[in-house]
C-alpha cells in the first residue's frame, strides 16, 4: 500500500537574534552570520517542553489537514533531547492528542525524522496502518554549552510534524536512501557530565567536530541526494524543491553547489530564520516552503537528513495541497 503526505505542521519558539549570541561569545554579529548564515535562531521557553512543542506540531497538521486526531493510527517521534532516558516521548504526546494507539520515539539525531518517517511509510506499506503521524521536535538548547562559539551560535528548538496515510493513487512518499559511519561518531556526540566533563559540569553538553562534520556532509550527502533520486525515478525537472537538514546555512549551499540543481528547484532555508533544530529541521523547513507557497501542490520535494551518528536518510515526498 503506498501512502501520501495529507499535511505539515510546525511548532517554532519565538526567535532570537544572532546578536545576543555573538554578544555573549564576545563577538559581532556578523562574526555569527557570515560563519552560518543564521541570523535568528528559535529558543523555547520554559513552558515548551520537547512533549508540549511536538503536541503543537502534530495538532497543526492535523488541522491543516482537516484530519481528527482519532484518524492516527501510530505516532512516531524524532529527537535525541529526551530529558528523561524513559518514558519515551511519544505515548505523552499521544495522550495529549486523546490517542491511544502505538506511540514510540526514534533517536538518530539530525536524521532522524526521515528514518521516522520511513518506519510510518514501512508500517503503512504492510497494512500495520493506514494514518500515520510523524514528527521531529528537540530542545538542543538544553545540551548546548553556551559559551562554546563552535555550537552555540547554531543550534535551536523546535518542532515539525508530517501526517501520512494510504493512498489507493499514485505514491506520495518515495523508498528512503540511507546509512552510517560510525567509525566516525566522535565527531558529533553529547557526553554525560560524569564521563570527562570538566569540574562542576551539571548536565550533559554537546561536542562538535565542525570540520570533521563538513567533511563527511559534503562527501556523503551529494551521492545519498542522486540515489534518492534514481529510487524514486526522479530527474531534477521533476523536483520542485531540495529540503537538507538545516545544519547551518553555509554547509547547505556547499552541498547544493555539489549537487547543482536546476534554478527552478527551491532550496530550503529555514535555518537562516529558525536555527539548526536538529530532528525538527527537515519538517520545519518544508513547512516553511509550503506555508510561504514557494513550491507548488503535487511537486516532489527531496529531503536529506544528516549528522551525529554519523547517519544520514532520505526520500522524496510529493508536496500536500
Amino acid at each position: 500500500m503506498a501512502c501520501r503526505v495529507l499535511a505539515t505542521g510546525a511548532h517554532r519558539p519565538a526567535p532570537v537574534d544572532s546578536a545576543e549570541v555573538a554578544a555573549r561569545l564576545g563577538r559581532p554579529r556578523e562574526w555569527v552570520v557570515e560563519r552560518t548564515g543564521i541570523e535568528a535562531r528559535c529558543v523555547a521557553s520554559a513552558c515548551e517542553s520537547v512533549e508540549t512543542m511536538a503536541v503543537i506540531a502534530a495538532t497543526d497538521a492535523l488541522a491543516a489537514a482537516g484530519t481528527p486526531a482519532s484518524a492516527v493510527d501510530v505516532l512516531v517521534v524524532a529527537t535525541s533531547t529526551n530529558p528523561r532516558p524513559c518514558p519515551a516521548v511519544a505515548p505523552k504526546v499521544a495522550a495529549a492528542l486523546g490517542l491511544r494507539v502505538p506511540a514510540f520515539d526514534v533517536n538518530v539525531a539530525c536524521a532522524g525524522f526521515c528514518y521516522a518517517l520511513n518506519l510510518a511509510r514501512s508500517l503503512i506499506a504492510s497494512g500495520d496502518c493506514a494514518t500515520a503521524l510523524v514528527v521531529g521536535a528537540d530542545r538542543m538548547l538544553d545540551i548546548v554549552d553556551p559559551d562554546d562559539p563552535g555550537t552555540a551560535p547554531v543550534f535551536a528548538d523546535g518542532a515539525g510534524a508530517l501526517l501520512i496515510t494510504a493512498t489507493d493513487g499514485p505514491p506520495g512518499v518515495g523508498p528512503v536512501v540511507w546509512g552510517s559511519e560510525g567509525d566516525r561518531a566522535a565527531a558529533l556526540e553529547v557526553r554525560p557530565a560524569l564521563l570527562g566533563e570538566p569540574a562542576g559540569t551539571t548536565r550533559p553538553a554537546l561536542r562538535m567536530d565542525g570540520l570533521a562534520v563538513i567533511r563527511w556532509a559534503c562527501a556523503t550527502v551529494p551521492d545519498a541526494v542522486r540515489r534518492i533520486l534514481a529510487a524514486t525515478g526522479l530527474g531534477w525537472d521533476d523536483v520542485g524543491a531540495l529540503v537538507p537538514h538545516q545544519a547551518n546555512w553555509k554547509l547547505i549551499e556547499r552541498v547544493t553547489a555539489r549537487l547543482d540543481p536546476p534554478g527552478h528547484v527551491v532550496v530550503a532555508d529555514d535555518v537562516r530564520a529558525t536555527g539548526n533544530t536538529s530532528a525538527a529541521s527537515v519538517p520545519l523547513a518544508l513547512h516553511r516552503l509550503v506555508a510561504d507557497g514557494r513550491v507548488r501542490a503535487g511537486d516532489w520535494a527531496v529531503l536529506i537528513g544528516f549528522g551525529a551518528g554519523l547517519a544520514y536518510a532520505g526520500q522524496a515526498v510529493r508536496i500536500p495541497g
